[in-house]
């Protein structure tokens, strides 16, 4: 079943196949996925002035509009350098991972927050707790804000 929580976990595991590819060495980024991952953060720049998820002082549109434009920007990336989105909920990450499985799984949680958008304007809220969880994995220490950090090439 698509679960909020079930995408959460498929994208921290595919998140993390991806990372740990590339501080083993089996995966290094050439100049396009460098360049994608440039262009990723600064098309989805959370804007939070520093502040540190959740973001409740902010109205539900922005904190959800800020969730959802990270799926926008990687099925833009995804088309731009050739790779497969694929569903992360009840699927284990390929090996080797590289670039489709880390957009793939950073992907899960934005579209989450399509699914959240729609789910606002039909009838109300999504619960608050998921909510600070997708903040919490999009921003802030040990993040995919802070994804470059991850990677030694």
């Amino acid at each position: 079943m698509d679960t909020f929580a079930g995408r959460l976990d498929g994208a921290w595991e595919w998140w993390s196949a991806a990372i740990e590819e590339a501080q083993e060495g089996r995966w290094t980024r050439d100049a396009v996925e460098r360049q994608v991952m440039k262009d990723i953060r600064a098309a989805t720049n959370a804007l939070h002035g520093g502040r540190m998820a959740p973001f409740t002082e902010d109205s539900w549109h922005v904190r959800l509009g800020r969730i959802a434009n990270w799926a926008g920007v990687l099925r833009l990336a995804a088309r731009a350098g050739g790779w497969q989105l694929r569903p992360v909920v009840g699927h284990s990450p390929p090996h080797p991972a590289g670039m489709a499985e880390l957009l793939s799984g950073i992907y899960a949680v934005g579209e989450q927050g399509e699914i959240w958008q729609k789910q606002l304007r039909e009838g109300g809220p999504p619960p608050e707790k998921e909510i600070a969880k997708a903040e919490g994995f999009l921003t802030g220490p040990g993040s995919i804000e802070d994804l470059e950090l991850f990677f030694y090439d």
